[in-house]
């Protein structure tokens, strides 16, 4: 059975914790799947994660399309959630349900999240009423950073945090069904959540949130450019993975295979 809206809403009362990872294709998406996680976001991080680019402004839509599609493709029971990417949205409401509606046609994914406080409470409104369900991010948005001068804490002063928890209670209001609170005080993150009737799902935003959400990658060591405080490694595989092809290339150069097992 398919993790659905209704799922995540009931979840939050119930006090049962929502597991998110994202994942950008097949394989990884199947194991994510198989794990039990209850929702997937194939998020505008594949930008660093998988394109190497230094922040997530560059992805297009049709790139996010692509890796959605790969992603639905591979689950049976989570929640695929489409990432809005940067530009995606914020040039007009006309943009942003069009776009969305791509995610859910085109790609098969079951939500959309997207970026932005107040502002952005008119276009999850109009998603809304086009029956796309939204996620609401808030807190640290990587697509305003340049805005906010890099990848920093938001809500630290008492008048960054009230505009957080108004922000929340607009995106709610607006028809949001949860929303990510990124890089915020575990405080603050409490009383968001707490004030809230629809899910939270943290990331750096401490343990009081209703659920949580990692990046693959960061999870599994495969990226190493840079470690936020917020991320707990599971596993290297980087190194396995490295371990592994200098063993391939050695057994190659020795001619040890292909062996008589591997040869017909």
């Amino acid at each position: 059975m398919k993790v659905t809206i209704n799922d995540f809403l009931k979840m939050k009362p119930e006090g049962k914790k929502i597991t998110m990872l994202t994942a950008y294709d097949y394989p990884f998406a199947q194991i994510v799947d198989e794990a039990g996680m209850d929702a997937i976001l194939v998020g505008d991080s594949l930008a660093m994660v998988v394109q190497g680019l230094e922040n997530t402004l560059p992805v297009t839509m049709d790139e996010m399309i692509y890796h959605t599609k790969m992603v639905s493709r591979a689950v049976k029971r989570a929640m695929v959630i489409g990432d809005m990417p940067y530009l995606s949205y914020q040039v007009s409401v006309e943009d942003a349900v069009r776009n969305a509606g791509r995610f859910i046609k085109e790609a098969g994914a079951q939500a959309v999240k997207i970026e932005g406080g107040r502002e952005a409470a008119e276009k999850v409104e109009a998603m809304t009423k086009a029956e796309i369900p939204v996620m609401a991010h808030i807190g640290l948005t990587p697509q305003a950073v340049h805005r906010m001068g890099g990848y920093k804490v938001q809500g630290r002063t008492e008048e960054a945090a009230k505009t957080l928890l108004e922000d929340a209670k607009i995106l709610q209001d607006a028809g949001a069904f949860s929303l990510l609170l990124e890089a915020i005080p575990a405080e603050l993150a409490a009383q968001i959540t707490n004030g809230l009737f629809v899910p939270t799902i943290g990331i750096g935003a401490g343990p009081h949130c209703d659920g949580q959400v990692l990046v693959i990658h960061d999870v599994l060591g495969l990226f190493e450019r840079f470690v936020p405080k917020f991320v707990k490694r599971y596993a290297n595989l980087k190194e396995e993975a490295l371990k592994a092809i200098k063993q391939y290339k050695e057994e190659v150069e020795k001619g040890i295979f292909p062996g008589k097992e591997h040869s017909f």
